[in-house]
């Protein structure tokens, strides 16, 4: 399967990465709840998170756990939520997103603008961590 997702492991479409290992990616949102908001996938096309293998599970959210680290060295406060919709694209995906309030990763607030060069600089700052 095809996704948005398969284009930008292959570099066919830009992304601002965070961290790659030989099975799972991370990258910044382009769509932020806030800035670090980031994106975990296996680069395996799978639909749903939870059709993934029980030790691609286990290692996504390893995987997971190092980035969200890394996310709140950079933006520290009270938690780093996680959150497996499903829905957007039709690859299994992580979103991460650094937060004060539980209202933070609601997903019907307005999204947060930044500029190419924001982004650079986020997805810079969140990997010297990792």
């Amino acid at each position: 399967m095809e996704t948005i997702f398969t284009k930008i492991v292959k570099g066919e479409i830009p992304c601002y990465k965070i961290a790659e290992n030989d099975k799972f990616y991370a990258f910044l949102d382009i769509n932020p709840l806030a800035a670090g908001h980031t994106l975990v996938i296996p680069k395996e096309a799978t639909d749903w998170l939870f059709d993934i293998t029980d030790d691609d599970l286990s290692g996504i959210i390893l995987f997971a756990k190092k980035v969200a680290h890394a996310i709140s060295k950079t933006y520290p406060g009270k938690r780093v939520g996680m959150v497996v919709i499903g829905y957007e694209v039709p690859h299994a995906h992580i979103h991460l997103v650094p937060m004060q309030t539980m209202q933070d990763i609601d997903f019907k607030r307005t999204r947060v603008k930044l500029s190419s060069e924001e982004f650079q600089q986020i997805a810079t700052a969140i990997s010297r961590f990792i």
